[in-house]
């Protein structure tokens, strides 16, 4: 966003829109798996990792039906935060540690920048899908507060 770099995709989908026959999983233990892992405290593409790193499930959506994040609504244990903002607030928090202790280091100076631009956009545009509450607004000094709940 910021660089003039362009960068690569990620992972691609699989190709077969139908259920494998070696899959070892039904849809009710792979809703109880996610929840478990939910549980845990992981975001939602770690969680679509692990299923697929060590479970072999090729996508959540084509033994379920629905998305991570759609079964972890239903639980009803979504959290206060949406991940994409939570890590970058966390990447902020980071940032403003390393930055106490090395005052002159420019370079992480710009970074913390354009770390809290990238918030402050996300901040926009989930309080207009309503995702976010009209009156949340990110701070710095309270930045620990949205992570940790």
């Amino acid at each position: 966003m910021h660089t003039r770099r362009r960068g690569k995709s990620g992972s691609t989908k699989p190709i077969e829109k139908r259920l494998p026959e070696w899959l070892g999983m039904t849809s009710e233990q792979l809703k109880q798996k996610i929840i478990e892992l939910r549980g845990k405290g992981m975001s939602s593409s770690m969680i679509g990792i692990i299923l697929r790193d060590t479970h072999g499930i090729p996508s959540t959506k084509m033994v379920t039906g629905k998305r991570v994040m759609q079964i972890v609504k239903e639980e009803g244990t979504t959290p206060t935060v949406p991940d994409d903002m939570r890590d970058l607030i966390i990447k902020a928090l980071r940032l403003r540690r390393h930055l106490e202790t090395n005052k002159k280091d420019q370079h992480n100076k710009r970074s913390l920048q354009l770390t809290e631009s990238k918030i402050r956009r996300l901040q926009k545009y989930y309080r207009r899908s309503g995702v976010l509450p009209m009156d949340w607004k990110y701070d710095p000094a309270t930045a620990e507060m949205f992570v940790t709940a």
